[in-house]
């Protein structure tokens, strides 16, 4: 999906909730920590079934994975993927099974007066944490570095 279809979308899905504001920028996203879970997993399921041969190792490694992203995901009491907006006034994060799915339950709204933006480099995604400035809590989320899911430009517009 182009970003401009996700914007249209997650604008669609605030002018529903009341919501007038333009979005600047849309994006997947999902819970902190949800790649290397998979990682993680992949790795637990290959050394289990190891022993068994090449079909049974295979499956036994994806399986892996995907329970281990799962297992995470349910952990962090956020969607295992999320279309995250940007407005000039607001960041909203909605859930989305993926990002040419339709926009799903509003998960948060945080004021960008309010918050202050961190990015981490990792590997192979930017961790994106909001703060907010008057509670000091956090959500924290990772953007996929694969253009297709437009992360970087949500970064980018929380950036400005």
């Amino acid at each position: 999906m182009s970003e401009d279809t996700m914007v249209h979308s997650v604008e669609a899905a605030l002018h529903s909730l009341g919501v007038q504001e333009q979005v600047t920028a849309a994006g997947q996203f999902q819970p902190r920590g949800h790649t290397g879970s998979m990682f993680a997993g992949g790795m637990i399921g290959d050394s289990l079934a190891g022993a068994l041969g090449s079909p049974a190792d295979s499956v036994a490694t994806v399986g892996g994975a995907l329970a281990g992203a799962r297992m995470h995901d349910a952990a962090s009491g956020l969607p295992t993927s999320m279309l995250v907006a940007v407005t000039a006034t607001h960041v909203y994060g909605f859930a989305a099974a993926h990002r040419s799915s339709p926009v799903g339950a509003l998960v948060f709204g945080m004021p960008r007066d309010r918050i202050e933006v961190k990015v981490h480099q990792r590997v192979n995604v930017r961790v994106l944490e909001l703060v907010d400035g008057s509670t000091g809590s956090a959500i924290q989320l990772e953007g996929n570095r694969i253009p297709l899911t437009h992360s970087k430009d949500v970064i980018d517009a929380l950036r400005e």
